[in-house]
């Protein structure tokens, strides 16, 4: 399968890692996160109710992480002050001059990187790193005739497509963000290779059936996937 057309990785110098321009109205941004927390604090503006949430955080490293998220949102026009969230808790972004409605926006972090992408359009990103205990909970997120398939690979090959399965599940359950999704019984990824670099899958649930497309890319032993609804 081919790359979208206008699909451009470029890296930069850190700790903005990589930026993702899919089309003119969907932008990927990942961080690196090198920065201290003081580092961090001295370089965000946020506004009282993010402040208490940091505040509640009593892991410094989920801290800092939330913060480059807020870097992120900076380095991509926005601030803390634009992010708000519905009430079923899903993030948003007040327009600005490039856009006219609501935008959509989608956050993940996992160790020493962030990621999020903005879009005109519905998205979900998640971002993980690519470790031999997927193996060990695989059969929560896959069902168990996908599973015999994935084993026939070679152990480093069925890593990286588990890694890539949760996390299209994850951008996917992003986008819904509804109580009762089975990422086992729910939603379903569609066979792929690693070269492939994308794929779609389907959420099937009560009377919703629903097409994704999938895009991943790999770095440094991490997995990015980001899921747009078709």
């Amino acid at each position: 399968m081919p790359f979208p057309s206008g699909l451009e990785n470029q890296v930069t110098k850190m700790p903005l890692y990589k930026t993702i321009n899919y089309n003119s109205t969907t932008k990927i941004l990942v961080w690196e996160i090198t920065e201290s927390l003081e580092e961090l604090l001295g370089n965000v503006v946020l506004k009282e109710k993010t402040q208490l949430r940091l505040n509640r955080m009593k892991s410094e490293i989920h801290q800092r992480a939330f913060l480059s998220v807020r870097m992120l949102l900076q380095e991509s026009g926005f601030n803390d002050f634009d992010l708000y969230y519905d009430e079923f808790g899903k993030p948003y972004l007040n327009p600005n001059n490039r856009h006219t409605g609501p935008v959509e926006v989608s956050i993940t972090h996992s160790h020493h990187f962030s990621a999020i992408i903005i879009s005109d359009e519905t998205v979900g990103i998640d971002i993980e790193m690519q470790r031999e205990k997927i193996i060990r909970i695989a059969d929560k997120f896959v069902n168990s005739t996908e599973l015999n398939r994935l084993k026939s690979f070679d152990t480093q090959d069925y890593i990286k497509k588990l890694t890539v399965k949760w996390g299209a599940k994850e951008a996917i359950f992003k986008i819904r963000n509804e109580k009762g999704i089975s990422f086992k019984d729910h939603i379903q990824v569609n066979p792929f290779e690693i070269q492939d670099k994308q794929t779609t899958a389907i959420l099937e649930i009560k009377n919703t059936k629903q097409q994704f497309s999938i895009y991943f890319i790999e770095f440094e032993n991490f997995t990015l996937v980001y899921a747009f609804e078709n």
